[in-house]
């Protein structure tokens, strides 16, 4: 038995170096591409095309209104921002309202779609409403706990000086809003799981998905897709808008460009539920590689061989294939975390990093253990596929 469960430990560490190799495949040619990227970027200062932001909104969080304040400093020519909630007297579209009147300069119109709408995630409605309203035939998509720089709209602007893109996305680095332990193991989870299984994804398929805090479609390919409400009742809505761009044969581009996803679930209860309600989401949208996701994990099979070690009298066996597992993720914080989305909270990506990752395959677990979420104060159940019914 002790045998079995050590054979279990180093086939978890082959197998979780293997995904590590994986992803120190792709961290070059992503480097490669950004690098490229801010040269074209340099090349191209011209193409400037004019974009409509919609960013949807429903109440709202600690630093709400310096992310929002953040689309209003953009280094770009010609954009406008439409925001969009359930009623006028939302207070995350009153905020929204109180920076533009600030920011005069930057068109910004303000919508509602007049209480509970019919779709499963109410937050397509909202994007269904704003692209409608839209000036531009480019329309990018925002959450409302996103922070940018600058230059972000020139990067999500870049891809479609190609005509045959006809979506993109960023990766996006972790940032703990207010701090506190629980946020900043969820950050530096985005910074580094997320973003290596982004980069594996990429090399192994291509890029078949978008991911949710910033995406941008031609407002013809969401038309030909069908529209936003193609999302109305999935909870994954981000995975779904790819999809259906790369099932139109148009290219979808992860850009070089990563921007701050922030994390505002600071206490224990909601940022487990976060992070459980994620996990859950993608078993049902992407099932066999959510399976299989369980072997890219590396502390729980360290500290299975550490077990397996002082079971079998074999000391520095455990503990060899614990520190083994260690630096297989320290690696993987340095070249993703670090290099990739350029977090520098070392002591999260050194430190942190290793915690979450343990952390990462009870969550997997977890994802099997039923099948309803928590989500905005109601529960659903997950249907085969990603969709959503209310659960009875």
């Amino acid at each position: 038995m002790n045998y079995a469960l050590l054979a279990l430990a180093v086939f978890g560490l082959i197998s979780s170096s293997v995904f590590a190799g994986m992803v120190l495949v792709a961290v070059p040619r992503f480097l490669r591409e950004r690098r490229a990227g801010l040269k074209d970027a340099a090349a191209k200062p011209g193409f400037t095309p004019p974009l409509t932001l919609l960013k949807p909104l429903h109440g709202t969080e600690p630093g709400l209104e310096a992310y929002i304040e953040s689309f209003f400093y953009q280094d770009y020519p010609e954009y406008e921002i439409l925001f969009c909630a359930r009623s006028e007297t939302d207070a995350g579209l009153e905020i929204a309202r109180q920076v533009a009147a600030r920011h005069p300069e930057i068109p910004a119109r303000f919508f509602t779609t007049g209480g509970e709408p019919d779709y499963i995630n109410a937050k397509v409605a909202s994007m269904e409403l704003m692209e409608r309203e839209a000036a531009y035939d480019i329309v990018v998509v925002s959450d409302s706990d996103v922070r940018v720089t600058p230059e972000y709209l020139r990067a999500v602007a870049l891809p479609f000086s190609v005509a045959a893109v006809g979506g993109m996305c960023c990766l996006y680095r972790g940032v703990a809003a207010e701090g506190g332990l629980w946020a900043r193991l969820e950050a530096v989870g985005m910074s580094v799981e997320m973003s290596a299984g982004v980069l594996v994804a990429r090399n192994m398929e291509g890029m078949q998905f978008v991911l949710g805090p910033t995406m941008a479609f031609r407002r013809e390919t969401i038309r030909r897709m069908g529209g936003f409400k193609v999302t109305a009742d999935f909870c994954a809505d981000d995975f779904v808008l790819g999809n259906e761009t790369w099932k139109l044969g148009e290219t979808v581009v992860l850009s070089h460009h990563a921007i701050d996803h922030m994390v505002i679930n600071s206490s224990f209860a909601a940022s487990m539920a976060h992070q459980a309600r994620w996990m859950k989401s993608t078993r049902f949208s992407r099932p066999k590689g959510h399976f299989g996701t369980v072997l890219t994990f590396s502390l729980p099979f360290g500290v299975l061989g550490l077990i397996a070690g002082l079971l079998l009298g074999h000391v520095w066996w455990g503990v060899g294939l614990l520190a083994f597992s260690v630096a297989n993720r320290l690696a993987l914080a340095v070249a993703v975390g670090g290099l990739v989305v350029q977090d520098r909270s070392w002591f999260d990506l050194l430190v942190l990093y290793p915690v979450r990752d343990l952390m990462g395959a009870g969550f997997w677990a977890a994802s099997y253990l039923g099948r309803t979420v928590h989500w905005r104060g109601k529960i659903f159940e997950l249907l085969p596929g990603g969709r959503m019914r209310a659960a009875e």
